[in-house]
């Protein structure tokens, strides 16, 4: 388990935070596997400003191989790891595989390709980033192919801080709020400023659990979609269950258990994943959440101020039977854009 997350850092210029209300003393244990990226949850609303970037033209490739194993009339499968805000690497990630153009634009045919989640949060753009997602969509849906999402945490988080702002809730580290929880996770201001409504719909609507081509897509590495149903279709009606009747405590324990991690990394973690294989089908586990630096024990803190860590690639483990995904661009790390099945 990772040490709590950094402290929030305002940066330069920004206005002071007003006083933040004293936390609540965590219990002397957490729940079991409740591995939250902050475990100190104060209610605080401090301010905070951000400035985005400007997204720089990229060179298109050739359009990807149709892989041969692929469902009749579809064309390769591609997974994306954890984006949170980085819009410009997300771009220059999905132009280098050849699914969009120099403008950003659909450009790869029939392929398919899956988003695991984290949209927002810590990076500079996470609403340039939602918009491009649902941009993909519609193009690929037009050109024969697909592009889709899986909730993630951070999703969330997002819309319970947008709906619940600083109502108290019941965490397993004491009193908390969505929105100080979002703050202290990497919440943007200028995410807030331009979310709207139709962002918040699509958010709500996506799925947690999907198969395909027999890989389990999921967005963290844990067991805890098993509390939620015995089917894929199951868990995402439950979860969209969650999300419609808009109670704060019941969609803080949902985004509380989405936001355990590591159970499928120790010596029991393969028996894990085959818990979750043998419920909703599938060969292999595909999933984001827990950045591949700290799967290896390389990285302690999810700091965008850690120094560069060296990520080539998705980290197979569990006996071949887990893929992660994150490649930790928040830490400086590797946004990842990857066809599966992986190749060797």
């Amino acid at each position: 388990m990772p040490p709590a997350g950094p402290p929030l850092h305002l940066p330069a210029g920004a206005p002071a935070a007003p006083p933040a209300a004293p936390p609540v003393a965590p219990p002397a244990e957490l729940p079991e596997e409740y591995t939250p990226t902050a475990r100190d949850l104060p209610v605080i609303t401090p301010g905070r400003t951000d400035t985005l970037i400007d997204s720089p033209a990229v060179v298109p490739v050739p359009e990807p191989a149709l892989d041969p194993d692929a469902p009749e009339g579809m064309g390769p499968l591609y997974v994306v790891g954890d984006v949170h805000g980085y819009y410009d690497e997300l771009r220059e990630a999905l132009a280098a595989e050849g699914l969009i153009d120099a403008d950003g634009n659909w450009a790869a045919g029939n392929a398919r390709l899956w988003f695991l989640g984290d949209f927002t949060d810590r990076g500079p753009d996470g609403i340039g980033v939602i918009d491009l997602v649902m941009q993909l969509s519609a193009e690929a849906a037009a050109a024969g192919g697909y592009c889709k999402a899986l909730m993630g945490n951070h999703e969330l988080l997002l819309l319970g801080a947008k709906r619940f702002g600083d109502t108290p809730v019941q965490s397993g580290a004491g009193t908390a709020s969505f929105q100080a929880a979002w703050l202290l996770n990497g919440g943007q201001k200028s995410d807030m400023d331009r979310l709207e409504d139709h962002h918040l719909q699509w958010m709500a609507r996506l799925d947690a659990v999907m198969e395909e081509d027999g890989h389990l897509l999921v967005h963290s590495d844990t067991t805890a979609y098993l509390e939620y149903g015995d089917s894929i279709e199951a868990v995402n009606d439950t979860v969209h269950d969650v999300l419609t009747r808009s109670e704060a405590d019941e969609v803080w324990d949902l985004f509380r258990k989405f936001t355990k991690r590591f159970a499928f990394r120790d010596e029991a973690g393969s028996d894990a994943v085959r818990e979750l294989l043998d419920a909703y089908g599938g060969d292999r586990v595909v999933h984001g959440h827990s950045p591949i630096p700290y799967l290896l024990g390389e990285v302690g803190t999810e700091d965008g101020e850690s120094e560069s860590v060296a990520v080539d690639g998705p980290h197979v483990y569990a006996d071949g039977l887990a893929i992660a995904m994150d490649g930790g661009v928040t830490m400086a790390g590797k946004l990842l854009v990857v066809q599966l099945p992986l190749a060797g």
